[in-house]
């Protein structure tokens, strides 16, 4: 089991990685953010409590688990967000590469702290073809078929988030503070 300073010193490694990934050859769009870089590397798909606090699980979790990316210089990138504007995370685009050497392509985020790896395109090392992160979105609509009959984003749309404001509210303080809130906005 790894202490918290060695996991907190792992995250403050990762957190100043993008000078040290930066590739001339990226392929990643520029979506005009604070502090964006363009960064292309290769590192290993792995499950971030694993690496981080030693609570592994096999198959990286099967996509439930945070995902990150291993850099061949022993760096941990967390990779926080896929190509598609919902930030909706890459975990589902990285399962399917557990535990192998990838070549990732995309955004580092941010200025003055840790920063958000927003990665776009993956390949596994030696592939010709890079494959688009944006598997998030079509795995959420093949397991919510009914939401197709419903106008509206996804997140308008999901049970989940749907259950979590029937029972706490929009702000997520009550149903009760919800009604006062509302009353005192209109």
């Amino acid at each position: 089991m790894k202490t918290l300073s060695s996991v907190f010193s792992a995250f403050l490694i990762s957190a100043s990685l993008a000078s040290a990934v930066q590739a001339a050859e990226s392929q990643a769009k520029s979506w005009n953010l604070t502090g964006e870089v363009k960064a292309r590397f290769e590192a290993k798909v792995v499950d971030v409590l694993c690496e981080l606090a030693g609570d592994c699980v096999d198959n990286c979790g099967g996509g439930a688990r945070h995902l990150g990316l291993l850099t061949t210089e022993g760096k941990l990138v967390l990779a926080n967000k896929n190509i598609q504007p919902i930030f909706s995370g890459a975990a589902v685009d990285l399962a399917p590469y557990c535990g192998k050497q990838v070549e990732v392509d995309g955004l580092m985020v941010g200025e003055g702290g840790p920063q958000l790896y927003q990665i776009q395109l993956i390949r596994e090392v030696g592939a010709e073809k890079f494959n688009k992160t944006n598997l998030w979105s079509k795995d959420w609509n093949k397991a919510n078929p009914e939401a197709k009959k419903v106008k509206g984003p996804w997140f308008r749309k999901d049970p989940l988030i749907n259950a979590q404001i029937k029972k706490d509210g929009y702000l997520g303080l009550g149903l009760e503070v919800d009604k006062k809130f509302i009353e005192e906005e209109q």
